[in-house]
């Protein structure tokens, strides 16, 4: 069995709203020189619409020939919060329905990881409890950052007290870094950027203490963790240098860091052992980035398949992690 816990899906019913909002906001839906359909803000481009982001049968025979048995859906960048608050609250409830819908029309074959508005607390956990007590997801998405605001800031402690009470994961991705002018070239955000975002989005949870004062939840890293596994002793070291690295801490970095999940989202040989070598075979699970058009659904399989490591350890990747969290939500699954 294998769940792939790192994809993406866009309903359409978000697109058309997005065309209908999205100017407010400097968004516009478009089509480049090679027919795809693309997200811009303010004359930047976000995301390419390739066809499984929107096709769900394309999706489930793609996912066939690559041996995904079942697919946890989000969003993606930009997801709600650049937009205002009510505005980005409908968005979300309609990505939620329709991954919701899709889950309950292909219960093998989907599970769902909610959308939330994060802008507003209260509305966010509103919508987290619709999706988990009422549509039955199995976590939550939160990006590196919230338009900027780090998440560790206080307001996102509601959000984290919620998920730790109902003991299920939160997918940590990736958003556009605040510093936007040096990564303007390139592509140098999706490249670069994303990871480095992730790095100062997960380092900031423990130096802030956040992952200490909710040491009962569950977070899932994408992209490898960015370039956590290969900077630990790095932050280890600083953390013994720098007094105020330890004002919130009463263990070491390497010791919360090893209690995260990361997904595998690389597919390069070096960076998943150096990962594996850093968490085990435990800590990690398995991710594609599919149907991003820097993702690979068929290499996130293989990749692990060619690792020399116990299969014990390539089954925990593929399926037993994930399952172990979620519990008994994907009732044809066994941990």
């Amino acid at each position: 069995m294998k769940i792939d816990v790192h994809n993406h899906f866009y309903p359409k019913a978000f697109l058309r709203q997005v065309e209908k909002d999205g100017p407010s906001i400097g968004m516009s839906v478009e089509v480049d020189s090679w027919g795809r359909q693309v997200l811009v803000h303010r004359g930047n481009r976000v995301v390419t619409i390739t066809p499984p982001m929107t096709d769900v049968n394309r999706r489930i025979d793609e996912m066939d020939e690559a041996g995904v048995t079942c697919q946890i859906l989000t969003l993606s960048i930009p997801s709600v919060d650049l937009f205002p608050i009510e505005v980005g609250e409908n968005l979300a409830r309609i990505v939620n329905d329709e991954i919701a819908r899709i889950c309950s029309e292909h219960p093998r074959q989907f599970l769902g990881f909610a959308t939330l508005p994060f802008l507003d607390s209260d509305k966010s956990i509103k919508e987290l409890e619709r999706c988990v007590e009422t549509l039955g997801f199995c976590g939550a998405c939160i990006g590196s950052n919230i338009n900027g605001i780090p998440i560790d800031n206080e307001r996102f402690y509601p959000f984290y007290a919620r998920m730790a009470e109902y003991g299920l994961p939160i997918h940590i991705h990736p958003r556009t870094p605040d510093d936007k002018q040096t990564y303007k070239d390139y592509r140098l955000g999706p490249m670069i950027g994303f990871e480095m975002d992730l790095c100062v989005a997960v380092v900031r949870l423990i130096m802030s203490g956040v992952t200490e004062r909710f040491s009962d939840l569950y977070y899932i890293v994408s992209h490898l963790g960015g370039a956590i596994p290969y900077l630990a002793e790095r932050i280890e070291n600083c953390y013994d240098a720098y007094p105020e690295c330890q004002v919130n801490l009463s263990n070491s970095p390497k010791t919360y860091l090893k209690k995260l999940y990361y997904d595998t989202v690389s597919f390069f040989k070096p960076a998943l052992m150096c990962a594996y070598s850093f968490v085990g075979g435990e800590h990690l699970i398995l991710g594609s980035d599919y149907p991003h058009v820097i993702g690979d659904i068929r290499e996130a399989v293989t990749s692990i398949e060619a690792l020399e490591i116990p299969q014990l350890d390539k089954d925990r990747i593929f399926s037993k992690n994930i399952l172990n969290l979620i519990g008994g939500r994907y009732p044809w699954g066994a941990a």
